[in-house]
């Protein structure tokens, strides 16, 4: 089991991150407030897939042990992942249903570095964070999300994943492999 330490927003491609005490997480769109949320809502509008990048997570540890290797005096949100976690492996959560907080959610790939990320943190995050930067996840059902929850793996021969509670079941998810933060 793991545990939500902070959560971030940003308001706008390229915009400061915000720190927020809790979240509320939307099924098929993302955090209420975030960019890609706002991205997600113009998706469906126009009746096009949403991208996959409702949320991204990553592992507090490495984001240490990445700041300590390079003496940086940078802030958790420079690394503009929507939730840093504690306690969790989140790439063993690629393929996997989860819950985080209220909210159950799906790993679908790492969420690796860009160029954006080296610029603003260090370059080295390119190559040193390759395989650690995190986890970029769906959301498949709504919930409130805030610091101390925790983040489970889903038994999925318990859970109920049926159509009728993933309103994502059928919708096209696009990969985001080359988006930027």
């Amino acid at each position: 089991m793991g545990t939500i330490e902070r959560i971030y927003i940003a308001p706008g491609k390229r915009r400061k991150v915000k720190r927020i005490e809790s979240a509320e997480l939307e099924a098929g769109s993302g955090i209420v407030g975030d960019r890609y949320h706002a991205l997600a809502l113009q998706y469906v509008e126009r009746d096009m897939p949403v991208p996959a990048n409702h949320i991204s997570f990553v592992e507090q540890e490495k984001l240490d042990e990445f700041i300590g290797r390079h003496a940086l005096q940078v802030d958790y949100g420079d690394f503009r992942r929507s939730v840093i976690t504690r306690g969790i492996d989140l790439n063993a959560l690629v393929g996997q249903h989860f819950r985080v907080g209220e909210a159950v959610c799906y790993g679908v790939e790492l969420c690796e570095p860009c160029s954006q990320l080296a610029r603003i943190v260090h370059k080295a995050v390119l190559t040193e964070m390759r395989l650690t930067a995190g986890l970029r996840a769906i959301i498949l059902e709504s919930g409130s999300v805030r610091p101390g929850d925790a983040i489970n793996t889903i038994d999925e021969s318990l859970a109920d994943l049926s159509p009728v509670n993933n309103p994502l079941n059928g919708q096209e998810i696009l990969s985001n492999s080359s988006s930027s933060s």
